[in-house]
């Protein structure tokens, strides 16, 4: 969704009176605990493991107390900017990674680089996650998740359609999803599709970067727009194809239709996050997740990424309590326990694949980690990039000519790149 101009607005004056704020509390003068205030968007049972692990370093020690407060991820996005401005908001903040940029770049974040040459425990994060963090050469906030996204799929009907063993290419990957299209009356609207593929809004459309990437192709390589590629027209006219002349998954859907298809047993198969075993759980779906299978280059699975950081307002006193918080979220058994509860891949990469083998879904994620990339890693304006992108996907399977809907979409992307 684009921003609009009273937005843009909104934040420059926001990041002109964070230039001159400091924080209220002298935390160094202070004769108790330094106390900070953690907005996060963990919701669910994610939100109960962190709130927790919050509680447990609280009483572990006596010199930092983390105060959270949960919220939507969106009411943090639009709040967080005027909170700051305020002198009211919060000391920590979680936001999904791709966001994280836009609120260093608005000059709303600490730079976080000296804690990445401090801790031990840093040392021990996915380097892979860690990009998340990089904004114009500096780390402005630490993972808290970071998972390929996966394909879940329905047993059931695999085994209706005599398929035994997920396919690992694409070929095999599409040549399956016609065998689970069932279209019984023969009138060309399957009331079984093999796959619940989106066009538009997907998952921060890592769904299509993930394609774009195992075939060789991006959608951004630093300030460069790289998204009309050959390796780019080539993917989209191959998955236009299969679904415009093998009907293996409807038109027009975004993240939220594709996720109501496969919970109504209406689609074999779609690319999501781990939240979704929860939701096949809950509608009696026997499932199996797997990676994205290879495409002609590559294996590859964007990775969906939250990241939590220190506020600009923060003293440097509450800046290093934030950063003893971070020490200890990142400790192996915190970071082990995090995992499991969340239902996220250790983001230590010295945890071993037995302390999580009790979370199935955890361990099947683990395996496919080896794949992940960060999507649109320090590019500021992801929003519109992102917007770009949608447009040309939609257009290219609703049937517009894939060569013809990334050409107009470039520009788009490169202007995003470089506003």
């Amino acid at each position: 969704m684009k921003r609009t101009v009273a937005a843009i607005a909104l934040l420059s004056a926001t990041a002109a009176l964070l230039s001159g704020c400091s924080s209220s509390a002298d935390a160094g003068a202070a004769s108790g605990p330094v106390t900070l205030a953690f907005w996060h968007g963990y919701t669910a049972d994610d939100g109960k493991v962190l709130n927790k692990i919050i509680d447990e370093f609280n009483t572990s020690q006596s010199g930092v107390k983390v105060q959270y407060t949960v919220k939507t991820w969106a009411v943090i996005q639009n709040s967080l900017l005027p909170a700051l401005a305020a002198k009211q908001g919060p000391q920590i903040v979680a936001l999904p990674a791709e966001q994280l940029p836009v609120y260093a770049g608005k000059g709303a974040m600490a730079d976080l680089s000296d804690y990445y040459t401090s801790s031990a425990n840093a040392a021990k994060i996915n380097p892979q996650a860690i990009q998340m963090e990089v904004v114009n050469g500096k780390k402005y906030g630490v993972p808290t998740g970071f998972v390929p996204l996966s394909v879940i799929y329905n047993k059931k009907m695999f085994t209706a359609a005599g398929i035994t063993s997920f396919p690992a290419t694409w070929d095999a990957w599409v040549a399956d999803a016609k065998k689970l299209t069932v279209d019984s009356n023969g009138d060309g609207t399957p009331e079984q599709y093999g796959i619940a593929l989106p066009d538009h809004q997907t998952v921060a459309n890592g769904v299509w970067a993930s394609l774009f990437a195992g075939n060789g192709g991006s959608i951004a390589d630093g300030s460069t727009a790289t998204l009309d590629s050959p390796q780019n027209r080539q993917t989209l006219a191959f998955w236009s194809a299969a679904v415009q002349k093998d009907h293996i998954s409807p038109t027009g859907l975004d993240g939220i239709k594709s996720d109501g298809l496969f919970s109504s047993g209406k689609a074999a198969m779609e690319i999501g996050g781990p939240w979704m075993a929860g939701v096949a759980t809950d509608n009696k779906i026997d499932y199996g997740l797997a990676p994205i299978p290879a495409g002609p280059v590559t294996s590859a699975a964007s990775a969906i990424g939250v990241s939590m950081g220190v506020t600009a307002t923060a003293s440097p006193a509450e800046k290093a309590a934030a950063e003893k918080f971070f020490d200890y979220f990142y400790s192996s058994k915190v970071a082990t326990q995090w995992s499991l509860g969340s239902g996220w891949p250790p983001l230590r990469t010295d945890v071993p694949a037995s302390a999580v083998a009790g979370n199935p879904v955890v361990a099947a994620l683990t395996a496919m980690a080896s794949s992940a990339r960060p999507l649109l890693p320090a590019v500021v304006n992801s929003v519109d990039v992102l917007a770009a992108v949608d447009e040309a996907t939609q257009h290219a399977l609703a049937g517009q000519d894939p060569a013809t809907a990334l050409a107009a979409a470039q520009p788009k992307v490169h202007a995003a790149l470089n506003s």
